[in-house]
């Protein structure tokens, strides 16, 4: 795997604090993001990038590993774990481990993949790390059923994310983690999905709501009046006399689809937001104290 520096992507120094590698992360994330440059080709995987940096360098223990290990810090207990094993196995072991005096971190890993057998002994295989991964889509995304391609590690990944995902929810894709040691099974990549919202609804789960403004005359006489769903489906609705400002409307399977339930949706709720009309001429202002005093009376 390419050797990615981190502090590097960040543009910070090795001794950097955790506030000044926050600092520098919330400034690069602003510059870089792929809907601030979208002409940018490679802006998506530098986004990917500067977040894997920020994953590691942010988290004390990824860190201190990350220090130590350098590339390979991701599978550096397993070096140590495998050293132990040399250390307390049998005399014919301990001559083995005999054979990595003198060997530096990386020229374990170098040596260890791919080979089943050294020196006419089987070698223990190791499964590689889970990778923790963010992906950012918008709601828009997440309301259908595309396919995404992204970067992890340098490695290009292509995954299909199927309409329905919640904010916050987490996949996983079992072996596309770390490569295992020694031919052992590769770990899993858990990818956590971030959706921002660039629509007029607002997201419960599988429900959406929306805000409907309504004139006074459709609220006190009723009629019927057309709005827009999320999917750009035109729906007439009738409004009954006397509507209330605030009173909502349900409107059943009209909401976001759930999750892996192919055709099902969750409901839409219309609230209505009743207009007080302003810049009245003189003859409307008369009509409506006419009106008032015949209530009154």
């Amino acid at each position: 795997m390419e050797f990615i520096d981190y502090y590097k992507v960040l543009g910070v120094s090795k001794d950097a604090t955790s506030d000044e590698i926050k600092k520098a992360y919330r400034k690069l994330a602003r510059k870089l993001h792929p809907d601030i440059i979208p002409s940018d080709k490679d802006a998506h995987a530098k986004f990917q990038q500067l977040n894997e940096a920020n994953e590691v360098l942010s988290h004390p223990e990824k860190r201190k590993k990350y220090d130590k290990y350098g590339k390979d810090w991701e599978n550096g207990e397993e070096y140590e774990k495998y050293q132990q094993q040399q250390r307390t196995n049998s005399g014919r072991q301990r001559q083995a481990n005999a054979d990595f005096n003198g060997e530096d971190f990386s020229d374990f890993f170098s040596s260890m993949f791919g080979n089943q057998e050294r020196s006419g002994r089987t070698q223990t295989k190791y499964r590689g790390q889970d990778i923790q991964a963010k992906l950012q889509i918008d709601i828009k995304e997440a309301y259908t059923t595309h396919k995404k391609e992204f970067t992890v590690n340098g490695k290009n990944i292509r995954i299909t994310i199927p309409a329905g995902i919640e904010d916050q929810q987490t996949i996983k894709i079992s072996g596309y983690g770390s490569p295992g040691i020694n031919n052992g099974p590769s770990g899993d990549l858990y990818i956590t999905f971030s959706i921002s919202n660039s629509s007029l609804f607002k997201r419960v789960e599988n429900d959406l709501f929306l805000t409907h403004d309504l004139d006074l005359y459709a609220a006190v006489l009723g009629g019927d009046i057309t709005i827009t769903d999320f999917n750009h489906a035109k729906l007439k609705l009738k409004v009954a006399a006397g509507t209330q400002n605030g009173t909502k409307v349900r409107l059943k399977g009209k909401g976001f689809p759930i999750y892996k339930k192919e055709g099902e949706f969750g409901d839409l709720y219309i609230t209505y937001n009743i207009l007080i009309p302003t810049n009245l001429s003189e003859k409307e202002i008369a009509l409506f104290k006419e009106l008032a005093n015949s209530v009154n009376k």
